[in-house]
């Protein structure tokens, strides 16, 4: 199974990405679970110099906005694909 993080101080946007996230994952049947990570030094490990960002499986795929459902369904889609 995927390991699956938002990465962000815990703002609004960050949230809604959080929802949207696991939103995208219902609705695409997957049982991945989204880690919320609002460690300063973990986020910069990460390279991300704008939140919120979402990471897959220590891949950044989205960093500093907050993208369509559809969109990122299809970007979690392919991710998950090359995992499995």
């Amino acid at each position: 199974m995927s390991t699956i993080k938002v990465l962000g101080p815990g703002c609004a946007n960050c949230k809604r990405l959080t929802s949207l996230t696991e939103q995208a994952l219902a609705e695409l049947g997957r049982p991945e679970q989204v880690e919320k990570v609002t460690d300063y030094a973990e986020i910069a490990a990460y390279g991300v110099m704008s939140t919120p960002a979402l990471v897959v499986d220590d891949q950044v795929l989205i960093a500093g906005r907050i993208p369509a459902l559809s969109s990122l369904k299809d970007s979690l889609t392919e991710q998950l694909a090359a995992v499995v």
